[in-house]
């Protein structure tokens, strides 16, 4: 088993809080109202929302996949950190990784916004390599679904505070 590890950043003119609300804490609801063709719904198949948690991520209708498995590994309200790791669905599969472990952190940024910083490990079966078209793909539609998420609160300014 190889592990494969990436970086990525994203800034925000939104406050650290108020984004960690709707991109973390919230973004199982928020993300299926303002874009259902990426994730049709979110289902929890265990526990309580906290660590230890296992849900179940429904796409949308547009998405060449059916649904990956999340488990959250930590949550720090206090730090702006989340952890979680893709454990099963089809894309985990088709490309032949074992799992995904991300770690996120929210920090300021020195003009009010936010940053967020993530981390993810590709724990692939065997020797496979990631290919870096398949990262790259995961990092625009992740970034696609931020500034989503970060439209919704410039348009919303009331919610999530």
């Amino acid at each position: 088993m190889g592990v494969f590890t990436y970086e990525t950043e994203f800034t925000s003119v939104i406050p650290r809080a108020r984004l960690f609300k709707a991109f973390i804490l919230d973004v199982d609801n928020l993300i299926p109202k303002i874009a259902p063709q990426a994730i049709q719904g979110t289902e929890i198949l265990q526990g309580d929302g906290g660590p230890g948690t296992i849900k179940k991520v429904t796409f949308g209708e547009g998405s060449k996949f059916g649904s990956v498995t999340h488990k959250i590994d930590g949550i720090d309200k206090d730090k702006f950190q989340y952890n979680y790791s893709l454990i099963e669905g089809d894309v985990l599969a088709e490309h032949k990784i074992e799992k995904v472990s991300y770690e996120t952190k929210l920090v300021e940024s020195a003009e009010g916004g936010s940053i967020v910083k993530s981390i993810s490990n590709y724990y692939t079966i065997g020797d496979i390599e990631i290919q870096e078209e398949h990262v790259k793909a995961g990092k625009e539609k992740a970034s696609q679904l931020f500034k989503l998420v970060e439209g919704y609160l410039l348009a919303n300014p009331d919610d999530y505070n």
